[in-house]
């Protein structure tokens, strides 16, 4: 919308407006950042490059791929039994280790959305040299719009991604509807807890440049309003400071390499961003766990 119209607007006319925008942008926005060449090399030397999501830490000091990969596995084992003939979609799908996951161990074939190009490139090269390029298709786009027909899948994933969604009610609108009855949605994400102070929330908010997080109990409405029941909800709150923790001690304990790979700027603001997530986990403001929804 155009300055000039947005002058002849009510004040409540600008305010959505300037919403919609801001949801707008917040997409673009991460569109930006995982293309940016700063985020591909930090999360390929802190992560390895394959996942980079939150880990389930059995031990304080762990490391974050076993931690990365025992989250894949507790997320798999929401699911029903995996087959050959499953079909999955990842949203969000990253580097696609999450994929690669399930299609070296159940044989199933992953349809994996992701809007970063530069993140389906490293995705594209990865299950070529795991010779799992036949079971993965991997595109370039959102999961606000799938594109894919009506009951095409058996079990949609995500993994930390909807928080960066522009309109997360579409997401749920989206996975139920590309779902088969009686299908799965499957999926973590960072999120608040429904009242947790906004001020509180806020530089959280301005590090991802959102104007608000999910939570359960928004998560369960979305669902309900689109034929998705609850079937699992676990919280681990623990584990998102957990994580973080564990990738601020990372940078801390490599911070010379990494400025080395990545501009000291980007660095900096990444300490400073992962701070203000450990805080607000420890005050109880933040929530994490598997939310499972399956199609009626």
């Amino acid at each position: 919308i155009h300055v000039a119209e947005k002058a002849y607007m009510s004040p409540d006319d600008k305010k959505d407006s300037d919403k919609k925008q801001n949801a707008a942008d917040s997409v673009e926005v991460a569109r930006e950042y995982y293309n940016s060449s700063d985020a591909d090399r930090f999360y390929e030397t802190i992560w390895g490059g394959k996942d980079i999501h939150v880990g389930m830490y059995n031990f304080d000091g762990e490391s974050i791929f076993d931690a990365s990969h025992r989250t894949n596995e507790k997320l798999v084992g929401k699911a029903p039994k995996l087959t050959e003939d499953t079909r999955v979609i990842d949203l969000g799908a990253a580097y696609g280790g999450f994929a690669r996951y399930l299609a070296e161990k159940y044989g199933c074939h992953v349809s994996c959305l992701n809007i970063s190009e530069i993140q389906n490139e490293r995705n594209r090269k990865l299950s070529k040299e795991a010779d799992l390029d036949y079971l993965l298709e991997i595109i370039d786009g959102s999961f606000e719009d799938v594109p894919y027909a009506d009951e095409s899948f058996d079990v949609a994933f995500s993994q930390d991604s909807i928080l960066h969604a522009s309109d997360r009610g579409k997401v749920f609108s989206e996975a139920s509807r590309v779902l088969k009855s009686g299908g799965y949605f499957i999926f973590t994400d960072p999120m608040q807890k429904h009242d947790a102070p906004k001020d509180e929330l806020q530089p959280v908010l301005d590090r991802i440049h959102l104007d608000s997080m999910g939570s359960v109990e928004k998560y369960k409405e979305l669902a309900d309003k689109v034929g998705l029941e609850v079937v699992d909800i676990e919280e681990h709150p623990d584990q998102l400071v957990n994580h973080y923790s564990s990738v601020l001690r990372e940078i801390e304990n490599r911070y010379d390499d990494l400025v080395g790979v990545c501009d000291k700027e980007y660095i900096d603001r990444m300490r400073q961003g992962l701070n203000h997530w450990i805080e607000n986990g420890k005050k109880g403001n933040l929530n994490w766990g598997f939310l499972v929804f399956r199609k009626k």
